[in-house]
């Protein structure tokens, strides 16, 4: 059995019990964890290119290349929500990112769909991944290096309201674009990337989401 800690906010900022909470499997208030720390229940994907290590989700190696881009994607599907996760990737000019609003491509290891991009001089980016095969919006060099945390953990996150999708990296919004394009699906799965290329790890670790009203 998982006790909580029990947070006392005279001595610890809100931060600190949030932290604390996330380390232990256990989301706040109003927000459900998608990864226990310990097992892929809810998830599924190739078990051979993903592994679980120190208590977050691994994808790829640092031993080999990486054949071709491979995802883990949870068996739920979200439409509306506000998804919160850290990330961090390792390697030499490595990539990944994590898909939302999006599909496995049938009989293929592609997934279809909006991706906040990792990596190089794509951080903070909103990239349609096997669909439209472009960056829709992306931060100016300057909000980038403002916002990432080189070879560390940086916390994204994702919110999806209709047609309006925002990205925060560490606090800094990198993102605010509305769909104009009322075919391209407002639900998906969500999948957590490792790119195809040079020896590298994309780590995710504290994913949680808040599921939101229907717009």
């Amino acid at each position: 059995m998982t006790i909580a800690p029990v947070c006392n906010r005279k001595i610890w900022p809100a931060i600190a019990c949030l932290t604390a909470l996330l380390c232990a499997g256990v989301a706040p208030a109003g927000t459900s964890s998608l990864f226990d720390g310990k097992t892929f229940t809810g998830w599924e994907g190739n078990l051979a290119i993903f592994r679980i290590e120190e208590g977050a989700i691994v994808g790829g190696t640092l031993q080999a290349p990486i054949a071709h881009n491979d995802f883990l994607c949870t068996t739920k599907q979200y439409r509306n929500f506000e998804l919160r996760l850290k990330a961090k990737i390792t390697g030499e000019d490595v990539n990944a990112g994590i898909q939302f609003r999006s599909q496995r491509v049938p009989n293929d290891h592609e997934v279809s769909g909006y991706q906040a991009d990792l990596g190089q001089h794509y951080w903070g980016a909103l990239y349609d991944e096997a669909r439209r095969n472009k960056i829709l919006v992306a931060p100016d060099e300057a909000t980038r290096k403002k916002a990432v945390r080189e070879n560390d953990w940086n916390e994204y996150v994702i919110r999806c309201e209709g047609p309006r999708i925002q990205l925060w990296l560490n606090g800094v919004q990198t993102v605010d674009y509305t769909e104009a394009d009322k075919s391209i699906p407002q639900e998906g799965i969500i999948g957590l990337q490792i790119h195809s290329g040079k020896p590298s790890e994309a780590w995710y670790k504290e994913i949680v989401i808040e599921e939101l009203k229907a717009e």
